[in-house]
C-alpha cells in the first residue's frame, strides 16, 4: 500500500501537472502539430523498446541479482542505446520522405538524442524498484515533468510552434537522467560478464520481442493515419486518444510497477499469488471502468472547455477509444502472472498470435476511415483479453469466464451512473456546468451502486477512504 499510495502521487501529480500546462500548449499549438510528433512515434518507440531489452524486468525478477548483473545490464544498454540513437539519426532523411514532411529532418534528428538518455537511467530504475522506493521516483518523475513542460510552454508561447515540443521532451530525458543519478548510489564498474548476459537476456529477450510487437501494432496506427490521411487527421486521433488513455494508464502504471515486485516475491505460492492477483484485478476494473465510462460521457464538454473548439475532432476518438482501453487492466495483470512465474516464453507466444491476428483487423479498417481505426481497436480489445487468459486458466485454473465476471458489474455499474452525465452534455450549452453536474452525479451514484451491491472489493478498499473523507469534511464543518 505504501508502494501504491508514492506511485499514486507520482502518477497523478504528473498527470495533472501534463495536463494543465497540456491544455494551455494545446491551445497555442495546432492539430498539425501534434500530428508531425505523432509520425515519428514508432521509430523511437520501437527503440525504446530495444534499448532495455526487458533488461530492467529481469533484474527484478530475479531474486540472486549481484553488482555483475547491474553492471553487464548497463553497459550493454548504453551501447544499444548509441547504436539506436546514430540509427534514427541517419533515418531521419527516408523518414521525412516517406510522409513527405520536410521539418521532420531535424525534428527526428535532434530526438534521437532521447535514446541514447533513456538507456542511461535503466539500472538506476530497476534499482529503485527492487528496494520499493518509489518515494523517490515520484519525486525525480514529478519534477522532471514539470520542468520540461514549463519549458515547452514557454517556447509554445514564443512561437516556436512544433519545436517546443520537440525540445520538451529533451529536456525531461536530460532532467530526469540526471536525478536518477543524483539519487541512486550505485555507480558501474568496468566489467562485463557473458553469463549474466545470458542468464539475464534469456528471460528479458522474450519480454523484448513481445513488447515489440505490441509497440509495431501500436504504432502501425500513426504510420497508416499519418501516410494515407491528414496530419490534422493523426493530431486529433492522437489527443483524442492520448486523453482516453489516461485514467487508464496512470492507474494501470501504478498498479503494474506496484504489482511486479511484489508478485515477484511471493511467486513460489500460487494461491497466495492468485489471491493478490484476483484482488488487484477487482480494484484496477473498479477504478478503471468507471473512469473511461466517465470520460467518454463527458467527452464533447470536456474537449470544447479545455482545448477548444478546433479539437471537436478528437471527440469521437476519445468516445471510441474508452472502450477499446477498458480491458487493458486484465490483459496486463494476466501476463504479469506468467511474467513473475518465469513464462515470458509463453508471453512471446502469446503476442505474436494477438498481433498477427490485430493486424489483420487493423489493414482491414484503413479504407474506411480514421474512425474505423480506432472501431478495430476496440474488436482488438477484447480478442486480446481472451487470449491471453489462455495460460492463466491452463496454470491457475482462471478462466476468461471468472475473470469476466469479476470485471463486468464495473462496466455495467459504470454505464448506468455516467448515463445522466451522458444525457447532459445534449442538451446544456454550458460545458463546465455540464461537467461539474455530470461528475458529481456519476460519482454519487456509482458509490450507491457499489454501496447497496455489498461489493467486497468497494468494501475493502474504497470504503475505508470514503469514511475518512467524510470524517475530515465533518470536522471541518464543525470547526466552521
Amino acid at each position: 500500500m505504501n508502494g501504491v499510495k508514492w506511485t499514486a502521487v507520482e502518477r497523478f501529480s504528473i498527470q495533472i501537472a501534463q495536463f494543465l500546462l497540456g491544455i494551455i500548449v494545446a491551445r497555442i499549438l495546432s492539430p498539425s502539430d501534434y500530428g508531425l510528433i505523432g509520425m515519428t512515434s514508432i521509430f523511437f518507440a520501437i527503440s525504446q523498446s530495444f534499448i532495455d531489452s526487458g533488461f530492467s524486468s529481469a533484474l527484478i525478477r530475479k531474486k540472486d541479482r549481484t553488482d555483475d548483473d547491474y553492471c553487464t545490464a548497463f553497459y550493454f544498454n548504453i551501447g544499444l542505446g548509441l547504436f539506436m540513437t546514430l540509427l534514427v539519426f541517419s533515418l531521419a532523411s527516408p523518414i521525412s520522405k516517406f510522409f513527405n514532411q520536410p521539418q521532420l529532418l531535424n525534428i527526428v534528428r535532434l530526438m534521437s538524442v532521447n535514446l541514447f538518455l533513456g538507456s542511461l537511467t535503466i539500472v538506476q530504475n530497476a534499482i529503485l524498484t527492487i528496494a520499493l522506493d518509489f518515494k523517490s521516483q515520484a519525486k525525480i518523475n514529478f519534477l522532471s515533468s514539470i520542468l520540461s513542460g514549463l519549458i515547452g510552454l514557454g517556447l509554445a508561447w514564443s512561437g516556436f510552434g512544433v519545436w517546443a515540443l520537440v525540445w520538451q521532451g529533451v529536456a525531461s530525458n536530460i532532467i530526469r537522467t540526471l536525478l536518477l543519478w543524483i539519487k541512486a548510489s550505485w555507480r558501474p564498474r568496468l566489467f562485463f560478464s557473458v553469463k549474466s548476459f545470458r542468464d539475464l537476456f534469456g528471460f528479458g529477450s522474450k519480454i523484448l520481442f513481445a513488447g515489440l510487437l505490441h509497440t509495431i501494432y501500436s504504432e502501425l496506427t500513426t504510420i497508416f493515419i499519418g501516410k494515407f490521411y491528414t496530419s490534422e487527421d493523426l493530431g486529433n486521433y492522437s489527443r483524442g486518444t492520448s486523453l482516453a488513455s489516461m485514467p487508464n494508464n496512470t492507474f494501470n502504471g501504478i498498479m503494474q510497477r506496484v504489482t511486479f515486485p511484489i508478485l515477484s516475491r511471493i511467486q513460489d505460492d500460487d494461491a497466495r499469488l492468485i489471491n493478490v492477483y484476483r484482488k488487484y484485478l477487482g480494484v484496477s476494473s473498479m477504478v478503471i471502468m468507471f473512469g473511461s465510462i466517465l470520460l467518454a460521457s463527458l467527452a464533447k464538454p470536456i474537449i470544447i472547455t479545455l482545448l477548444g473548439a478546433k479539437w471537436v475532432g478528437a471527440i469521437k476518438f476519445l468516445q471510441i477509444f474508452c472502450f477499446a482501453i477498458i480491458f487493458d487492466t486484465a490483459c496486463i495483470l494476466n501476463l504479469n502472472l506468467l511474467y513473475v512465474k518465469g513464462y515470458s516464453n509463453l508471453v512471446l507466444r502469446l503476442e505474436i498470435i494477438k498481433k498477427t491476428i490485430s493486424t489483420i483487423i487493423l489493414v482491414a479498417s484503413v479504407p474506411l476511415g480514421v474512425v474505423a481505426i480506432c472501431v478495430s481497436k476496440v474488436i482488438y480489445g477484447q480478442i486480446a483479453v481472451y487470449i491471453n487468459t489462455y495460460y492463466t486458466n491452463k496454470l491457475f485454473h482462471l478462466s476468461y469466464r471468472e475473470q469476466m465476471r469479476d470485471i463486468l458489474p464495473y462496466l455495467a455499474y459504470s454505464i448506468l451512473s455516467c448515463l445522466p452525465g451522458f444525457a447532459l452534455s445534449f442538451v446544456c450549452d454550458y460545458h463546465i456546468v455540464t461537467i461539474i453536474v455530470g461528475v458529481i452525479c456519476a460519482v454519487a451514484i456509482y458509490i450507491c451502486i457499489l454501496h447497496f451491491s455489498r461489493n467486497s472489493i468497494y468494501t475493502e478498499f474504497a470504503l475505508p477512504y470514503i469514511k475518512r473523507a467524510l470524517q475530515f469534511i465533518s470536522r471541518l464543518l464543525h470547526r466552521g
